[in-house]
Formats: structure tokens, C-alpha cells, sequence
């Protein structure tokens, strides 16, 4: 009986490893969407897309009628795209005693970032967030609201080259295809600026409007790949308040940039004559709701990184871009034609075009999944 139990304990030990081996590569598979998410995770993924459409519209709406009202401060446009934190801060008091949840890409290391990691990084982002946001103040300022939502829909193809080197993203002929169509519709614009009918913008002026808002959608592509890489390896933590303090400290950050430069350029001698041309309430009020806007925008778009992908995140806010030229006829009598027409259409499929891999994706995470863990019990 002693010689048995003996080489049953010894057999057991040999298969520790294996089962070791099983189990951690059950951990470090990918997380998959559909998997253990239940109603209230769907429920909470369509409050982030709801946040993500409603603010960046309104917010790109009410930034053109700054400008069309009389408005003409780059950088007082650029401080209202970060300076609404405040509004943000009571939830974050709220949600800061909320627990602690390891996130399940790192459960291998649980330790927190220093305190000088934490500065350089919300610094960072802080500087990218001032000049994207100045870009496309620029775009915005130059550009028809149409044409100007219109090139954005490039950030979709600048995000899949940078998740490829920064979020180790895979290209396949599907996304492949729904970078060189979203290329086309943005150059299709590039070449048509006759038909805007910008007043008093000139085509010199026209093509700055289109490089600062191509570069600030190739920034932009690059502060939400930065934005996944700091959740999965730097905060490391599954909890509201980390949405919250990511979307908090690098706006403050990048407020005191804009005012430094609003100072620095002058800019701040012709506030007051805008407020008079505008009217003293009207112009608050654009002010005050363009913030407000902006900081529902970033909620959604954090949440949207946190929960799944800077991927996913830039697609469901591509799914605007075919909202706003329609409000800029509505509303700023924005000229629609054919160019422009095609132009959409081939945002649109470019957008489909990025579903569809996003949905062959899931797919086959979610089968690499099923496999490790009947593999595990077995």
C-alpha cells in the first residue's frame, strides 16, 4: 500500500507542471466581449456609445458656431475641450472608495505605479490632449462642418496603424480595405474645396484646415492606442475612478498648456470683443455646454477604451461622422454635394468595413477561448 501511494503522489507531481502551464495560459488569454458579460455590461457599453455620440456632436456643432457667430480664439476653443473637469470631479469623489478590481490582463503583477510614473504619464497625455485639441480647433475654424467631420473619419485608419505598433493589433485584407477607402474619402475632400463654399476662408486657408485636422486625427489615433497601453500596464486597476482620474488629471494638465498659450499668443485681448460681438450669454453659454460636451464625450470614449479597445472606441466614434454634415446643412447651411456625397459613402463603408473585422475578431477570441478551457478540464 506504501509503494502505491508513493507512485501516485509521484504521478500527481509530475503533472503540477502541466497543470501549471494550463492554467496560466488559460489566464493570459485575451478577454473576450461576449464571455461572463451580462445585461448590465451591455447596458453600460451602450451608455459609454450614447456618451461618445451625443457629446462629440454637439461639441463639434456648438464649436462652429462659435466661430460662425464671431468667435475667432484658437485657444479658447482648445482650453473648453479640457477646461469642463470640474464638472467631472464630484463623480470621481463618489466613485474613489469604490473596490479595487485587478485587471484580468495583469493579474501577474498587482503592484501600483509610482507617484513620478503616474505624472509623466498624465503630463504626457496632458501636452498630446492640448495639441490635438489645438489642431482641430484650426480644422474647425477653416473648415465647413461637413467637410471638417468628413477627414476625420481618417482616425479610424491612422488608430489601426498605431494599435498595429502600440496595442499589437493584426492587419487583414478586410482592414487593409477599410484603411485605403477611408484614405480615399479624406483625399477626395483634399482635392474638392471649391464646392465648400467657405465664407471668407481662402484655399490657402482651406488646406490649412485640412492638414491640422488630418494631423489632429492622426494624434488623436495616437492618444487612444497611449490610452489602452496605460490601462493595461501602467493603472492596472478594473474600477470607475481610474476612467475618471485618467480622463481628470491629463486634462488639467492640458488646460494650464492652452491658457499659457492663450496668454503667450495674445489671444486673450480679443475675448472681450468676441463676448461683445456675440452677445455676453450666448457666449458663455456656448462656452459652458462646448465643455460639458466635451467631458460626456471623454467619459464615454475612457470607458470605451477601459472596457474593450482604443479600437472599438474610435469606431463607435466614426459612427458620428455621418451625423454631423447632416446637422452642418440643417443648421450651417454646409453645401452637400456630389464629392461630398461620395466622400460619405465611402466613410461609411470604410466604417462597415471595420465592424466586420471587428466582429471576425471577436469570433476568434471567442473560440481560442472555448478551446483553452476545455482544454483546462480536461
Amino acid at each position: 500500500m506504501g509503494g502505491a501511494q508513493e507512485r501516485q503522489l509521484h504521478v500527481i507531481e509530475a503533472q503540477e507542471p502541466n497543470l501549471a502551464k494550463d492554467e496560466a495560459a488559460v489566464i493570459n488569454q485575451p478577454p473576450v466581449p461576449t464571455l461572463k458579460r451580462g445585461y448590465k455590461w451591455w447596458l453600460l457599453m451602450a451608455l459609454y456609445i450614447f456618451f461618445v455620440l451625443l457629446g462629440q456632436s454637439i461639441a463639434t456643432l456648438l464649436g462652429r458656431l462659435y466661430y460662425n457667430k464671431g468667435g475667432n480664439s484658437k485657444w479658447m476653443q482648445t482650453i473648453v475641450a479640457t477646461a469642463g473637469f470640474p464638472f467631472v470631479l464630484p463623480l470621481l469623489i463618489y466613485f474613489s472608495y469604490e473596490p479595487s478590481i485587478p485587471n484580468y490582463t495583469n493579474t501577474a503583477n498587482k503592484r501600483s505605479p509610482s507617484i513620478i510614473t503616474l505624472v509623466l504619464l498624465y503630463t504626457s497625455l496632458g501636452i498630446f490632449s492640448a495639441g490635438d485639441n489645438l489642431l482641430y480647433a484650426y480644422g474647425l475654424l477653416y473648415l465647413p462642418v461637413s467637410t471638417y467631420s468628413l477627414v476625420c473619419a481618417t482616425q479610424l485608419a491612422f488608430n489601426a496603424i498605431f494599435s498595429y505598433f502600440i496595442n499589437s493589433l493584426k492587419f487583414t485584407p478586410v482592414l487593409l480595405n477599410s484603411v485605403i477607402i477611408l484614405t480615399i474619402s479624406a483625399s477626395l475632400l483634399a482635392l474638392h474645396s471649391e464646392s465648400d463654399g467657405s465664407t471668407g476662408v481662402t484655399k490657402a486657408q482651406y488646406v490649412i484646415g485640412f492638414v491640422c485636422t488630418l494631423g489632429a486625427s492622426a494624434l488623436f489615433s495616437l492618444i487612444l492606442s497611449l490610452f489602452q497601453l496605460s490601462f493595461e500596464k501602467v493603472l492596472k486597476k478594473k474600477t470607475f475612478s481610474v476612467i475618471l482620474e485618467m480622463q481628470i488629471y491629463p486634462a488639467i494638465v492640458a488646460t494650464c498648456v492652452c491658457f499659457v498659450g492663450l496668454f503667450a499668443t495674445g489671444e486673450w485681448w480679443s475675448l472681450k470683443g468676441e463676448m461683445e460681438k456675440i452677445g455676453g450669454v450666448s457666449y458663455v453659454m456656448i462656452l459652458v455646454w462646448t465643455a460639458v460636451a466635451w467631458q460626456v464625450f471623454c467619459v464615454g470614449l475612457l470607458g470605451l477604451i477601459f472596457e474593450v479597445s482604443s479600437l472599438f472606441t474610435n469606431v463607435i466614434s466614426t459612427v458620428s461622422l455621418p451625423i454631423v454634415p447632416v446637422f452642418g446643412v440643417i443648421f450651417f447651411h454646409d453645401k452637400m454635394d456630389g464629392v461630398k456625397v461620395v466622400a460619405l459613402i465611402l466613410a461609411i463603408w470604410g466604417f462597415i468595413s471595420y465592424m466586420y473585422q471587428n466582429y471576425l475578431d471577436d469570433l476568434k477570441s471567442k473560440t481560442t477561448r472555448t478551446e483553452a478551457n476545455e482544454s483546462s478540464n480536461t
